[in-house]
């Protein structure tokens, strides 16, 4: 199959100060940056264990920093169209942004933004990731109900169930592969936000380094009891994001 609907394909950085951002990741996961022209613009592509894996971008005028997800489509301008019905909001129309192939990004209906993309290359087929990449993705949601019927009718996705705490955890899937997870904010509260999760081989020690480059640590580390241990980290910039160890099988 070319593409792999639903997937994460790319995560993108936003920030006013893309130069501080890159040294900051840099030094967390060792991330390198090599630079390639977009739509003729430059682009900074976030290079990891020789792959490339996402991009730091200066943010647009009123926009806050923050981590951006680009989910796998097989026709972008159709897509955009059917969730702008689904109740989603334009933020950018689909446009070309050679050489890397086709994009749009959206406010889905209860406020997290997220864009759909369709490379020029067919999507990476599922597998294991080294330390430093994605490894998954999750949308903290006012309303985790319309989020679910919104992202399943797009995607064409299913989902299981878990409970985590007051709330239940889905877990999005395309066939028998995870594609994401979704979760209710405590109490309904805001704003709506997807959550990018790095890989790492050590959570304590990761977020313990995230502090001494001047993040926070949002959410001290701990373990998710048959998933995994995880930490939460709001960048220097304010872009949050999490790392996590799964448990061994």
């Amino acid at each position: 199959m070319p593409f792999l609907p639903g997937k994460l394909v790319w995560v993108e950085h936003a920030s006013t100060d893309t130069a501080a951002a890159s040294h900051f990741y840099r030094d967390l996961f060792g991330w390198e940056v090599s630079l390639m022209d977009v739509a003729d613009e430059p682009y900074q592509v976030i290079m990891n264990a020789g792959m490339s894996i996402g991009g730091f971008r200066r943010a647009q005028e009123g926009e806050p920093t923050n981590w951006g997800i680009y989910l796998s489509v097989a026709d972008v301008d159709e897509s955009y169209a059917m969730a702008l019905v689904a109740g989603a909001s334009p933020c950018m129309p689909p446009r070309d942004l050679p050489p890397a192939g086709r994009g749009a990004t959206m406010l889905d209906p209860v406020g997290a933004m997220f864009s759909i993309w369709r490379g020029v290359n067919d999507d990476a087929p599922d597998s294991s990731v080294p330390p430093g990449h994605w490894c998954w993705h999750e949308l903290h949601a006012t309303d985790d109900q319309a989020a679910l019927g919104f992202y399943e009718s797009l995607f064409g996705l299913s989902h299981d169930t878990m409970p985590a705490g007051e709330e239940t955890y889905y877990v999005l899937k395309s066939g028998s592969i995870g594609r994401g997870g979704l979760i209710r904010n405590p109490g309904g509260a805001g704003p709506s936000l997807w959550l990018p999760y790095v890989l790492v081989a050590d959570v304590d020690a990761a977020a313990a380094k995230a502090d001494s480059l001047g993040a926070e640590v949002a959410t001290q580390p701990e373990d998710i009891p048959g998933i995994g241990r995880y930490a939460v980290v709001r960048d220097p910039l304010g872009a949050l994001l999490a790392v996590f160890l799964p448990e061994k099988q």
